[in-house]
């Protein structure tokens, strides 16, 4: 069947800001966090969710924040920015589209420049999810998912990396998922981007030792953010564009593409940024690889623990093991 051009950027802003789950994370009371004072933090993704409740949670623990998201100017910028000018917090939005390479080198640079030269914490937030079969899902959908997910965060990285191995120190976080270790049919190609996140994050852990930066995994599960919203706009224009005798060959798995809700998930998507700044607050050389975060279930912990095992046991006292210990022990 012809395939219609996928939404603009603009329009998936606008559907996603329509939808009634907003109002509630976008107002919602964040939590105390460990002193954060001194510390610059740069986060991607921040228009909702973790990405903006962390944003607010760790500028209220004294950090200086860049809150960055793409699309700006728009409403989730305007509500951030006065919430952050009520309440007196050194807070400022810049924007970055991490699919976008200029867009990166623009916002990181004015970043930069707003923290003095200095970033030392990066939080690399922002991500997406397209659901449906493997087969099912286009090219089209294949890039953006990867180019968002992976890339954007190697982006991201080179961008800011140069600054904290000239400082020899730092902090980042990738925020992957438990679908970064775990695997549902029919979720389309974000297992996929998620292991590639724990790879790409525990390779550069392991690299960045002598730099004296610090690399931590975030591994969330499901929590009631507006990501189930955006990743319907992305999904229900997959489905449109795609064939029907496809869909059907792999039924049920593309019976309610983009109509997932994220009702039934209640847990507080302040969990996240609460576990990011008490790791933040650790001292240096303590700090966890791998962190699950969920008040429920949490499959990825046993695999996590066989993983670190399985590497130290594999290269532990090879040649690299100062490497390896430095980062599992």
């Amino acid at each position: 069947m012809t395939e219609p051009s996928r939404p603009s950027r603009r329009e998936l802003i606008a559907a996603a800001a329509a939808l009634t789950a907003a109002p509630a994370l976008l107002h919602a009371a964040v939590p105390d966090a460990p002193s954060l004072k001194g510390r610059t933090i740069l986060i991607t993704g921040a228009s909702s969710g973790f990405g903006r409740v962390g944003a607010l949670l760790y500028a209220r623990a004294g950090a200086r924040v860049i809150a960055t998201m793409r699309g700006v100017p728009r409403p989730e910028a305007e509500t951030l920015a006065a919430e952050a000018a009520k309440d007196g917090l050194d807070l400022h939005i810049v924007e970055i589209d991490v699919t976008d390479d200029a867009s990166v080198a623009a916002g990181t640079a004015k970043a930069l420049a707003l923290a003095g030269g200095r970033i030392d914490t990066l939080i690399n937030n922002a991500g997406i999810g397209i659901t449906g079969p493997v087969e099912v899902q286009d090219m089209e959908a294949t890039k953006l998912i990867f180019d968002t997910n992976v890339l954007g965060i190697q982006r991201m990285l080179r961008a800011l990396l140069p600054q904290m191995r000239a400082a020899k120190s730092g902090q980042i976080f990738n925020i992957s998922s438990q679908l970064g270790r775990v695997i549902v049919p029919g979720g389309g190609h974000y297992s996929a981007t998620k292991f590639a996140v724990e790879a790409l994050s525990e390779q550069l852990a392991y690299e960045l030792v002598p730099h004296g930066i610090e690399v931590t995994i975030i591994q969330p599960g499901g929590y009631p953010t507006r990501v189930w919203q955006n990743r319907n706009v992305y999904t229900g224009a997959l489905k449109q564009r795609s064939d029907a005798a496809l869909l059907a060959a792999y039924e049920p798995f593309t019976k309610g593409m983009g109509e997932e809700d994220g009702s039934g998930r209640s847990a507080d998507p302040a969990d996240v940024p609460r576990a990011i700044a008490e790791i933040m607050a650790m001292p240096a050389g303590t700090r966890p690889l791998r962190r699950a975060v969920h008040p429920g279930a949490k499959p990825q912990e046993a695999i996590n623990k066989i993983s670190s095992d399985v590497q130290l046991a594999w290269l532990g006292e090879s040649p690299l093991g100062p490497l390896i210990k430095a980062v599992h022990d």
